[in-house]
């Protein structure tokens, strides 16, 4: 998309998650792209004319490229929603069969006071993230560890499955509270930097494997594991699956305390 001017975009719904803009088109029409970047869980696509185009795919979205010179040249797909004919005649099309995934046009300059950007914490791989951060995030939190690194004004970006597998990695448990990974100054404790360090290491051996949201079949350590051994070597425990905040959580009882 870099560099390529955005020729027509064909909306073929009002709606995803939330409503389209209604000049959501018309200000992305006739721009050339300038940058492609990611926040989180979103897209980003800058253009030229100072607006951003901001995407999620939600929990079944997905983004393909197709060769093509309008938007009307893609294969009709009844989850196909959203179709950009660019100038270097390819097709970008959005397709999301449960309609959770959402676009929106911004200027710019506002991004970070966007309801779906502004306030989100540090991303897990970057310099800025380390246990001295997330213990400065937890200290104090009366939440449990589980829904602490859910929560993305902590640490954006970290799902479900890979917050199960950095706790098993860190031996901590779920439901300990967030607080106990820091003092009560905010300085960390050695569990701060441990835990850091797993979010790191289970998201690049995910990146390094080619993890994406077809995840079945991965080797998980306790995600998606219920009844089965802990593969954690000498531990010989059950992994567990309890619900917390309407999620599936995965954990070892014997190594992660």
């Amino acid at each position: 998309m870099v560099q390529a001017r955005i020729e027509s975009v064909l909306v073929r719904r009002p709606t995803l998650r939330t409503a389209f803009p209604p000049d959501f088109a018309a200000r992305l029409e006739g721009r050339t792209v300038t940058a492609v970047a990611r926040r989180a869980k979103y897209l980003l696509v800058s253009v030229a004319s100072g607006d951003t185009l901001v995407m999620h795919l939600g929990m079944s979205g997905s983004v393909r490229i197709e060769p093509g010179a309008d938007a009307g040249d893609s294969e009709a797909d009844p989850h196909d929603h959203v179709v950009f004919a660019l100038s270097n005649r390819r097709l970008v099309i959005f397709n999301d069969p449960r309609r959770f995934g959402l676009m929106d046009v911004v200027a710019t300059v506002d991004l970070g006071n966007h309801p779906t950007i502004g306030g989100l914490g540090p991303e897990p791989l970057s310099a800025e993230f380390d246990g001295y951060a997330l213990a400065r995030a937890c200290a104090g939190r009366k939440i449990t560890l589980k829904a602490a690194l859910m929560d993305q004004r902590i640490v954006a970006g970290l799902g479900n499955i890979y917050v199960s597998e950095a706790l098993h990695v860190a031996r901590l448990s779920p439901h300990r509270l967030a607080s106990t990974i820091a003092t009560p100054a905010g300085l960390p404790r050695a569990s701060a930097h441990r835990l850091a360090a797993a979010i790191k290491l289970v998201l690049e051996r995910a990146i390094a494997r080619g993890a994406s949201l077809t995840y079945r079949g991965s080797r998980f350590q306790v995600y998606d594991r219920e009844g089965a051994r802990c593969r954690r070597r000498g531990c010989g425990g059950i992994v567990r699956r309890r619900t917390q905040a309407g999620r599936s959580t995965f954990y070892c009882r014997e190594c992660q305390r």
